[in-house]
């Protein structure tokens, strides 16, 4: 792609590239403050996710290590399962930005107080929350609060590695709608920074799959870390069909919404396979 400004020079040093996208999906994706690095281009343009989100596995991992961090502490501090579950999350939630979340709400006011596809987006564009959006926005804190005391309970510091895959596997499984459906609308944030090659999602699945096997040294199951990552892939396309139906395509909050399923789907498929 010599004819994009985002990639002058890369020849120079391989894998360079792949270091620039890494930092490109922490600056979408995340609040986190990422630095130029040496010799990158403009960090300012926008991302161009042809190509960047083969970096977002492991992007992933690195927005939710506070996160992990802060779920270690709360332990540490013998502040329980469910506070440190809350702190954790409340500290994702912050390290993002909500971004996911926001698209969640939009999502379940679009989808739920919508008749048409028309009205369904511009209810999504709407900046409220309404009682649909409230309503999904508590039922998957506490799905999400609540797993990860579940799994802080029974595995222990495993929770916090369990807390990281979630992360990485839920943001690459929110690709799918990326790559199976056009933009529902042309002037979207969706529409504006492209969709990934199947290239790319084939790369960002690669990485999410070695990374799902790297966690088995640390206590958990073969069989809950394949459900991971099925089951957040699963949760991803359910969406991703639901937004075909109602909105003939996906935006910025269908892929959100994909998000904050996929996350929730994942830890539950973990605590499935861990004994009590």
């Amino acid at each position: 792609m010599a004819d994009d400004p985002r990639r002058t020079g890369e020849a120079d040093m391989p894998g360079l590239d792949l270091l620039y996208d890494l930092a490109a999906c922490l600056r979408f994706f995340s609040r986190l403050p990422v630095p130029r690095l040496p010799g990158e281009p403009d960090p300012h343009l926008p991302p161009d996710f042809r190509t960047v989100p083969r970096m977002l596995p492991l992007a992933g991992l690195v927005l939710a290590l506070p996160s992990a961090l802060v779920l270690l502490a709360g332990r540490g501090l013998g502040l329980g399962p469910f506070l440190a579950a809350t702190l954790a999350v409340a500290a994702l939630v912050l390290a993002t930005g909500a971004l996911h979340e926001d698209g969640l709400a939009d999502v379940a006011d679009g989808f739920g107080g919508g008749t048409t596809p028309e009205r369904r987006l511009e209810i999504m564009r709407d900046s409220r929350i309404g009682a649909y959006g409230g309503a999904a926005l508590v039922l998957a804190l506490a799905l999400r609060i609540g797993a990860l005391a579940t799994l802080l309970d029974r595995t222990g510091a495993a929770a916090a590695i369990a807390l990281m895959l979630a992360a990485s596997l839920s943001r690459t499984a929110a690709l799918a709608p990326m790559v199976m459906l056009a933009p529902a609308r042309t002037g979207g944030a969706a529409a504006s920074v492209g969709r990934p090659t199947k290239a790319t999602a084939g790369i960002a699945t690669g990485i999410a799959a070695i990374l799902t096997l790297l966690a088995l040294p640390f206590g958990l199951p073969f069989g809950g870390l394949l459900l991971m990552l099925v089951l957040a892939l699963g949760a991803s396309l359910a969406v991703s069909a639901l937004a075909r139906a109602r909105i003939g395509g996906q935006t910025g909050d269908v892929i959100g919404a994909c998000q904050q399923a996929a996350e929730i789907a994942a830890l539950l498929g973990l605590i499935v396979a861990v004994p009590m």
